[in-house]
């Protein structure tokens, strides 16, 4: 991350190097704070975020869930996320909104603990690799289980949710793979370890239903798009040994994009490349955030 600039934090941009945070911030013990990922991608018409106000209403709902009061609106939200864009002279970068407790009681009951916000950008290529983009990945299911509905909220983006995911993906690269892919209680598949995930059957394409999951926005771009292509499209679960027969499969996350999966724990998906529906998907879907087709113009927040 060399060479960026400013950090907004709680209403004011700081300089890159002191962006920091007291050693008893609260969250740093407990994990109870809430973050978003976002991508702005250059286009002819400059900079823009993609989904940007989803990305926000999506942040606030995290926030309401774990009963955090973020001090300050939407409108104030996506200005700073503009801003710091802006004062960091980006073209295209990853964009990460958090709203913490600060410093104050420690101990399980925050009591009175500031909500802190801050907001960093800095450029990001491809999560999983330019290659696995192109060329597909290959993924272990877990012995990591998603979280349980009543266990952990999982519609929130909640930072010590990720724990499990981080296990669960050192996990997977310790034994050669990519990315994980987990199961949700019943034993059903959920989703990898930050991404959404997708097959297709018989030029059918599916998608873990919401039971479980976080209400992933390049999933739901994904569905809109393979929808309005006339590609029939169902939202249910499936099993681990029907993602081993899919014909294509792939995972969607604002990190890792639209990225095929070639491989699920040693068995090759279709032929062991991306998949035509996989491969037209992706087009569409890189067409859009870089601004070439009209017809999904209020998908981008431009910076100007």
């Amino acid at each position: 991350m060399m060479n960026m600039k400013k950090i907004w934090m709680d209403g004011n941009l700081v300089e890159w190097d002191n962006a920091t945070v007291h050693i008893l911030t609260h969250t740093l013990h407990y994990g109870l704070g809430v973050f978003e990922g976002i991508r702005c991608y250059e286009t002819d018409k400059g900079p823009a975020v993609f989904r940007l106000k989803e990305h926000v209403d999506r942040f606030y709902c995290s926030a309401h869930i774990l009963q955090m009061d973020i001090p300050y609106d939407k409108d104030a939200i996506t200005n700073a996320i503009k801003e710091t864009i802006k004062a960091n002279d980006l073209k295209e970068c990853y964009i990460r909104p958090i709203a913490y407790l600060g410093y104050g009681a420690m101990g399980l009951y925050p009591k009175d603990n500031p909500v802190k916000v801050s907001i960093a950008v800095w450029p990001w290529g491809a999560y999983l690799g330019e290659k696995g983009l192109n060329e597909g990945i290959r993924v272990k299911v877990s012995s990591f289980t998603r979280h349980h509905v009543n266990v952990s909220m999982t519609k929130a983006k909640v930072c010590g949710s990720y724990v499990n995911s981080i296990m669960a993906k050192m996990e997977a690269v310790s034994s050669g793979y990519d990315e994980a892919v987990l199961l949700d209680t019943e034993g059903y598949v959920a989703e990898g370890s930050g991404e959404n995930i997708f097959i297709v059957r018989g030029g059918v394409l599916k998608t873990t239903s919401l039971t479980s999951i976080l209400e992933g926005i390049t999933r739901d771009s994904i569905i809109r798009i393979a929808q309005n292509e006339g590609i029939e499209v169902y939202e249910q679960r499936f099993t681990r040994d029907e993602l081993y027969i899919a014909d294509e499969a792939f995972l969607t996350g604002t990190a890792a994009e639209i990225t095929p999966i070639r491989e699920v724990d040693a068995r090759p998906i279709g032929d062991g490349r991306p998949g035509p529906i996989t491969k037209k998907l992706q087009g569409t879907f890189f067409d859009i955030v870089r601004g070439k087709r009209q017809d999904y113009e209020p998908w981008l927040s431009y910076i100007s």
